[in-house]
């Protein structure tokens, strides 16, 4: 297990905001959840506390974004795709300002504070915001790479980050690329793609399912918009089963993103969704409510055995 995800981003938004002075930092009130604090402490002439009023943090940031800072504004991702939703579809959306929305406690991550703070729905909410790029962290490496990218690149940007660690897939040297997905496992059986903390029960699952003798490719899609669509096409192909595994409710997320995928491209192929059905979660462990909500390795090893039943 890596470190971490919300401690990773802190360090990173420090490293990178001492090289850029462009970078600005903004937090609704909660920078040492989020870690965004961290750079607060070093910069405190770049960073603003807004309090908690996510929307004006957003419209904060779109003036700053049109003087050539690059804002960074932070909170959990429940309150940042929703009370800040107005800003990011007028001025990351429409207006094509230069805004980074980075989605603290992404999924069920934020346990113990149940329904009201879990997000599972943002993914397909920001991912439907024309002009907008949607990642989804997957480990530590990867995020650090998130960050120093979106400094690079002028787009709007929604950026889902959990607050908890996560399995290491990467090292300190591999190279992402916005708009690939990454081909962590070779199968021929079936594919699974997913994404955030369900690419390490992917691979875990695709370990089991080698003990019998089944051969399971793993995909890592991060970028979830733009999203790989060859990929996605030349997995089916070879495998002839797609099984997508998120942490984030079965619709309209990366599931919906890969058969909207499939089914333009004309693929015939048996898909599974793994991820949340339709419902809110409770309060609990982070461990425990994956377990209970779907999310287990067992529950994406199954998953894997219908629809290879189903080709």
């Amino acid at each position: 297990m890596g470190r971490a995800i919300r401690d990773v981003y802190g360090d990173s938004l420090l490293n990178y905001g001492k090289e850029n002075k462009d970078v600005v930092v903004l937090d609704a009130d909660v920078s040492s959840s989020t870690k965004s604090g961290v750079f607060g402490k070093a910069f405190p002439n770049r960073f603003f506390n807004v309090g908690i009023a996510e929307s004006n943090m957003v419209g904060m940031a779109a003036g700053l974004s049109t003087i050539g800072k690059i804002p960074f504004v932070n909170t959990f991702a429940v309150f940042l795709t929703s009370i800040g939703l107005i800003g990011a579809r007028s001025f990351g959306s429409y207006s094509k300002l230069n805004i980074k929305f980075m989605g603290a406690y992404g999924g069920l991550s934020d346990a113990f504070d149940g329904p009201s703070h879990h997000s599972l729905e943002d993914v397909a909410i920001m991912r439907s915001l024309p002009n907008f790029q949607v990642f989804v962290a997957t480990d530590e490496y990867q995020t650090d790479w998130l960050v120093k990218n979106a400094i690079e690149v002028n787009a709007p940007m929604y950026i889902r980050l959990s607050r908890d660690a996560t399995p290491t897939v990467y090292s300190a040297d591999t190279k992402f690329e916005t708009g690939k997905g990454m081909v962590l496992r070779e199968g021929t059986d079936a594919t699974i793609i997913a994404c955030g903390v369900m690419v390490g029960q992917a691979v875990a699952a695709a370990e089991e399912l080698a003990k019998k003798g089944v051969q399971v490719g793993v995909v890592d899609m991060f970028s979830i918009k733009p999203i790989d669509k060859e990929l996605i096409l030349e997995s089916a192909k070879k495998t002839g089963a797609i099984i997508t595994a998120e942490e984030h409710t079965v619709i309209g997320g990366l599931g919906g993103a890969v058969a909207e995928v499939l089914t333009a491209g004309g693929a015939k192929v048996a898909q599974e969704f793994v991820g949340v059905r339709d419902c809110h979660a409770e309060c609990g462990p982070y461990s425990g409510l994956l377990k209970k909500y779907g999310l287990d390795v067992a529950d994406v090893v199954a998953a894997v055995e219908k629809a290879i039943a189903r080709k």
